[in-house]
């Protein structure tokens, strides 16, 4: 009996749930595939800068793997609807009696799924799929009354009674190197058609050892003052692991396996930095049990339905100047460019670009959403569809319509010197550590000799025109301010 394991954000030798059971339950080898499916991505509007990623982790990941005799296949997949018989005609071709691949929990992937697994089945081929991406399986946590949490806190207080009763995490180690089948593994893409990216390839070094590396890294000497450091951009504060997670070089659990033994083997309580980012992982768990209990939030549409009736603008104008970072604010501009430069943005900032985008200017949160995905080398759709939907106050557990970030209280809170601003926005690099963060209210002379661009808005009165749509639509529903 041979195994085939179809690879897609699950790109590691160790812990991998469905590389782990093939190999146990294998004794003529295992065949690794991953599709590459461009047509696939550019309807999930995947960035470039993703795509190079996920391209350089699978040559390390096929060193790996050729290491332990796993040959690693690369088929190429011209239409989407072509992906289910790719995976068979690999299985079939190599004589592997079962499919097995980890659970991708999204609407479009669960459906392509169902028909991959229908037609192996039809043709005498098995298909075994495992719970792989997160540390607790979604709907394992759940209400009282059966239902998916809706709320951080609770869910996060349920999460981790979960886990204590499934025993804590474990991490799986890698399978042990295997006897050589007599299949040549597939040469890797140096890149993808209409996928090129700008990012310097430097920025994120690729697969699973530097993953694990980044990890070591940030617990060893970070990790305890995370929730002192997280929220300022200039400083080195936070795990930068996203991108290692968003394309699987790395597994949730090893990231909690470290951050356990970083704060004395306790999931809760015990240290502030590792308590903190230990409850971000659990954040990321939250989205995805979100996207599995709400499929709609898959299909770009409110969670909150009430708030599709938000007379949200489309201005394409004010839209551009969002995404180029020419606002105005520099705190904005300054996190739009680190995007476009570097592929990745910080989550303070994430927050304010997003709520400038939704409530200074109004602008359908969906756009945003979409531009992130098409630029975020860790673009994730739980993660980015939650932070989103959070920010514009549509989502589960959303920021309350009437807190409302103020861009320029923001930058003065959390990039103090103007280190950051100075770093993305070199045009204000010569303001004083005060003066950067609001140069319009410079007097008109001094203003004259900086090529920056005035406020899009006045941000007092875009925040009563957001306050009155929430407003007036609380009050059509019958739910009160």
């Amino acid at each position: 009996m041979r195994s085939l394991v179809w690879l897609r954000s699950d790109l590691r030798t160790r812990d991998n749930t469905a590389l782990h059971h093939a190999a146990k339950a294998s004794p003529d080898g295992v065949v690794a595939a991953f599709i590459v499916s461009p047509e696939e991505w550019r309807a999930h509007d995947m960035a470039a800068v993703r795509v190079d990623f996920i391209l350089r982790t699978l040559r390390r990941l096929s060193d790996d793997l050729h290491a332990l005799h796993i040959p690693l296949l690369i088929a190429h997949a011209p239409r989407r609807a072509d992906v289910p018989g790719l995976v068979l005609d690999l299985a079939l071709r190599h004589g592997c009696a079962e499919v097995r691949c980890n659970i991708e929990y999204e609407v479009n992937e669960s459906r392509r799924d169902e028909r991959v697994r229908a037609l192996l089945e039809s043709r005498g081929v098995g298909y075994v799929a495992h719970h792989d991406q997160t540390i607790v399986p979604p709907a394992e946590v759940r209400t009282g009354e059966g239902r998916f949490y809706t709320v951080f806190t609770p869910f996060r207080r349920a999460w981790l009674r979960v886990l204590d009763e499934l025993g804590g995490a474990r991490a799986l180690p890698a399978p042990r190197s295997q006897r050589p089948v007599g299949i040549a593994r597939s040469p890797v893409p140096e890149r993808v058609d209409g996928f090129d990216s700008s990012v310097d390839p430097a920025l994120w070094p690729a697969g699973e050892s530097a993953a694990m590396q980044s990890l070591r890294r940030f617990c060893q000497s970070r990790i305890e003052g995370y929730n002192e450091h997280r929220d300022f951009p200039a400083e080195p504060g936070t795990s930068r692991t996203s991108p290692y997670l968003a394309v699987g070089s790395i597994s949730a659990r090893q990231c909690l396996i470290a951050a356990l033994a970083a704060n004395d083997g306790r999931a809760d309580g015990g240290e502030r930095g590792p308590e903190c980012w230990i409850s971000e992982l659990i954040w990321r768990e939250f989205y995805r049990h979100i996207l599995v209990g709400y499929p709609r939030v898959s299909m770009g549409r409110a969670f909150k339905a009430e708030t599709e009736r938000i007379p949200w603008s489309y201005d394409e104008e004010q839209f551009r100047r969002w995404t180029e970072g020419r606002t105005g604010f520099p705190i904005v501009d300054a996190a739009m460019r680190q995007l476009l430069q570097t592929g990745w943005m910080h989550n303070r900032l994430r927050m304010i670009a997003a709520m400038f985008l939704t409530k200074d200017l109004l602008i359908d949160w969906r756009w945003g959403e979409r531009h992130f995905m098409r630029h975020l080398i860790d673009g994730d759709l739980a993660q980015n569809n939650g932070g989103w939907q959070w920010s514009a106050s549509t989502g589960t557990d959303a920021a309350p319509y009437f807190r409302i970030f103020n861009p320029f209280s923001q930058s003065r809170k959390f990039d103090p010197t103007g280190a950051f601003i100075r770093r993305y926005v070199p045009e204000l690099a010569d303001l004083s550590d005060e003066d950067i963060h609001e140069p319009s209210a410079l007097p008109g002379l001094l203003r004259a000799g900086i090529d920056y661009p005035e406020p899009m808005v006045d941000h007092a009165l875009a925040r009563d025109r957001a306050v009155a749509a929430f407003q007036a639509l609380a009050s059509r529903s019958g739910t009160g301010a």
